[in-house]
């Protein structure tokens, strides 16, 4: 008896987080089955929808080309799409280091970092096509609006994750280095940074990809230029769907290099300090 008692796992109390969570989904769950149950059915053939999707599929991925596009021309977009990624990652992360240092608890007053977390929640909260579009009301639709409203949303990320990884350090070591006299700026580059490169530079890559497949969005949604707006006007304009596979194939060939790079640069600094 006393081995079955042994063997039972105690089950963990419900917490507000936990019960919220499931609330959520239990709603989430009833709209999706309310959305399902509504939809007539009757007017669509699923036969023929299904065949032409296969079509287009097979039209897209087996049988690209260029039309409108020459391959340089593909080429130089998708090239201008890495621009703006890469603009708004290098501001976003310029800004999130400051504000992921005041955001972590071991390294700034409680009440600053609250604040400075409910902040950039918030920014977060916000899909980024919201804050473009909102950028786009003073600066006009383009690569302007674009740029400062991936940046936007690109700090709000970022500082949340540089400040977790800043958090990992622990406290005894900044403590031990404020004993020896060291300043909060010595701790900062001596320590923090140091011990938390591999994991920023992870985090920033990230937000690059994730800065990429959205500024490919913003080419269409406010007008930034780059190969998102030939896929846009590709799809629509002109629904060429052949010239669409090209595009994407562009798309995805970048997209792997990205991930390479990314995993090169990690692989490396982890060996230099080990």
């Amino acid at each position: 008896m006393k081995k079955i008692e042994e063997a039972i796992i105690p089950s963990k109390p419900l917490t507000r987080e936990s019960f919220t969570m499931w609330i959520l989904l239990l709603v989430l769950s009833l709209l999706t089955i309310y959305a399902l149950a509504t939809i007539d059915y009757t007017s669509v053939d699923m036969g023929k929808a299904m065949a032409d999707t296969l079509n287009n599929f097979k039209t897209i991925f087996f049988h690209p080309a260029a039309h409108r596009l020459s391959l340089w021309d593909a080429f130089y977009e998708v090239l201008i799409t890495m621009g703006l990624a890469f603009l708004t990652t290098l501001f976003g992360g310029i800004i999130a280091m400051l504000l992921g240092l005041l955001a972590a608890q071991n390294l700034a007053p409680k009440q600053v970092t609250n604040i400075i977390k409910g902040f950039v929640a918030f920014i977060r909260a916000v899909p980024s096509i919201l804050w473009v579009l909102i950028f786009a009301v003073a600066a006009g639709l383009g690569s302007v609006a674009a740029v400062i409203g991936l940046t936007f949303h690109s700090v709000s990320y970022l500082t949340k994750a540089y400040s977790e990884s800043f958090e990992e350090l622990d406290r005894s070591v900044i403590e031990a280095l404020m004993a020896s006299g060291a300043n909060w700026w010595q701790i900062i580059f001596q320590a923090v940074i140091p011990s938390s490169v591999s994991s920023l530079l992870s985090w920033t890559f990230m937000r690059f990809e994730i800065n990429f497949a959205n500024a490919v969005a913003m080419g269409a949604a406010a007008g930034a230029a780059g190969i998102g707006f030939d896929l846009f006007m590709d799809s629509g304009f002109y629904f060429d769907l052949r010239e669409i596979g090209l595009v994407t194939y562009f798309i995805i060939a970048f997209a792997l290099v990205l991930e390479t790079i990314s995993t090169n640069l990690k692989s490396k600094i982890l060996l230099k300090k080990a």
